[in-house]
């Protein structure tokens, strides 16, 4: 019996990995992705239909905002019946940002949507885009026995690492291995084979959902990030932000913070006018335990939530989430302790 073929769409948003040396010029210019065969001729030996869309400006990824991600979800959705996955080429630099808001936007997501991208444009010499690109497409295409997709999430792919996307951070812009999953495991390495890690990834609890695509996303978030000799009126600067609804404060080791007096008062103060505060740590790796010094404990008692081993940017996002989903501030504190999309 004959295998199905698979179909792959390649999404090109921009970033270093589409960009090739204009030979008259030597400048660095965009190729073209619907010709993306003839520029890696590899992929022709996959026998899968590979299409190609690029967005139209191409966008540096320093200029993400939230109508980027709803761009990228809309192609997403229009296309999603025909395509076995997804592989969205994108800047590293807030590649993480996209892949966490994604894997929130998207409900019911039973097909892989595979960000990655390159630290050298892939037209040059030693680049890292072909191999990027190429094992993203074989993830994007994996099935299992029973055809159901093999990694059913939004992820990222770079330097022979799957990552789930809601747990990455961009740690280096100089070597190629750009990501990191500090508080989680790889859901698969590319070696000789690519090794799926299957226990690590996230199953629907029922295949054959429609996709759900949830568009409202509110920014009315800030970041405080504490530090010794931080001021009072820094601290009122951020929290009496105009249409405030939500702060993320960065705090040290575990989730400890200032006891002083004016420091939690001036937290309480937020709290009672019904901002949401989350507490998440300023160390790559490791989780928010509010319970175990005085200083994180003093933070719990004025009403500040855990995050956690939540990344700084998934925390970000899921907050963009839940605040445009018309939940009061009790449900989005609560929300922000439970795992929706595998993130804490």
């Amino acid at each position: 019996m004959e295998k199905e073929k698979k179909n792959i769409l390649l999404i090109y948003t921009g970033g270093t990995i589409g960009m090739k040396v204009d030979q008259k010029t030597g400048a660095l210019v965009p190729f073209n992705f619907n010709q993306i065969v003839s520029e890696v001729p590899e992929l022709g030996k996959f026998g899968y239909d590979i299409d190609a869309i690029s967005f139209d400006p191409l966008i540096d990824s320093s200029d993400v905002q939230p109508g980027f991600w709803l761009k990228l979800a809309d192609a997403i959705e229009r296309n999603y019946e025909k395509y076995n996955g997804f592989v969205i080429l994108h800047g590293t630099d807030t590649m993480s940002y996209s892949a966490s808001a994604l894997s929130f936007m998207l409900d019911n997501l039973e097909k892989p949507v595979v960000f990655t991208g390159s630290q050298l444009p892939i037209g040059m010499l030693r680049t890292d885009g072909k191999e990027n690109l190429i094992s993203s497409i074989e993830i994007a295409a994996g099935t299992d026995e029973y055809g159901h997709a093999i990694v059913p999430e939004v992820c990222i792919y770079f330097d022979t690492m799957l990552y789930r996307g809601n747990r990455t951070t961009k740690y280096n812009a100089e070597y190629f291995r750009a990501f990191r999953s500090p508080n989680a495991p790889v859901l698969a390495q590319a070696g000789i084979h690519i090794k799926y890690n299957i226990e690590n990834i996230r199953y629907p609890h029922e295949w054959g959902k429609r996709l759900c695509v949830n568009r409202n996303l509110c920014t009315d978030v800030a970041v405080l990030k504490i530090f010794p000799g931080i001021s009072e009126k820094t601290i009122d600067a951020v929290m009496e932000t105009e249409n405030l609804k939500a702060v993320v404060m960065e705090t040290f080791g575990s989730g400890n913070a200032p006891t002083s007096e004016w420091f939690i008062s001036a937290i309480k103060r937020a709290i009672v006018r019904g901002i949401v505060v989350v507490n998440i740590t300023q160390c790559l790796e490791g989780s928010v335990d509010m319970g175990a010094y005085a200083t994180g404990v003093a933070l719990r008692d004025a009403g500040v939530v855990s995050g956690a081993d939540m990344t700084f940017e998934a925390s970000v996002t899921k907050l963009f989430y839940l605040l445009g989903q018309n939940i009061d501030r009790r449900g989005v504190a609560a929300m922000m302790g439970e795992s929706l999309k595998g993130e804490i």
